[in-house]
């Protein structure tokens, strides 16, 4: 399952509470944890929410053909690592992917038969910039940045599946969760 969003629209959110759900029998559910190069943020975890690297460890991993898909967003390098997925698939494992619309292609390139590709969209930019703003962190410069993204990054609604307004989260993650249960 493939997630994609602008910053700020709630794919992690509602991702996080997905597997929380169907991580354990009988579902398998496993959450891909992404590689970057950015910096740790408060509250998140080293191999929970992301894998940091250094940009060198990084370029290695991407010269040894190791992520599924790799990409430069907002100043720093960000990849999907191709063995767990691939062991994922063989032992009949789901597994969900927080991405956005670049690595959402390149993964279901890469795993055309097995893709289901999931947009949430925010209800409009005021609300998307409000999230930004109240997360707290990131600089001003950068929350504007993403902001402009944003409008581009929605012009890729078209090449998902399924499309979730994200203006109430209960509301998004049921939509979520039965899009998940029906695939």
């Amino acid at each position: 399952m493939i997630v994609s969003s602008p910053s700020g629209a709630g794919k992690t959110t509602l991702t996080r509470r997905l597997i929380e759900e169907f991580a354990g029998p009988p579902r398998q559910l496993a959450f891909s944890v992404s590689y970057t190069t950015r910096p740790q943020r408060p509250g998140e975890v080293e191999g929970r929410d992301y894998h940091f690297v250094t940009p060198e460890q990084f370029e290695h991993m991407a010269r040894r053909g190791d992520f599924a898909e790799h990409a430069f967003v907002f100043g720093n390098r960000y990849g999907t690592a191709q063995a767990p997925g691939e062991a994922a698939l063989t032992q009949g494992t789901d597994v969900i992917f927080d991405v956005d619309w670049q690595g959402g292609a390149a993964l279901a390139t890469r795993w055309p038969l097995d893709s289901l590709k999931v947009f949430i969209l925010p209800p409009d930019l005021e609300s998307l910039a409000s999230r930004l703003q109240n997360r707290a962190t990131d600089a001003p410069e950068v929350i504007e940045r993403r902001l402009r993204k944003a409008i581009e990054e929605l012009g890729h609604f078209d090449e998902y599946q399924h499309l979730i307004v994200n203006d109430d989260l209960d509301r998004a993650y049921a939509v979520l969760r039965a899009i998940y249960l029906t695939r």
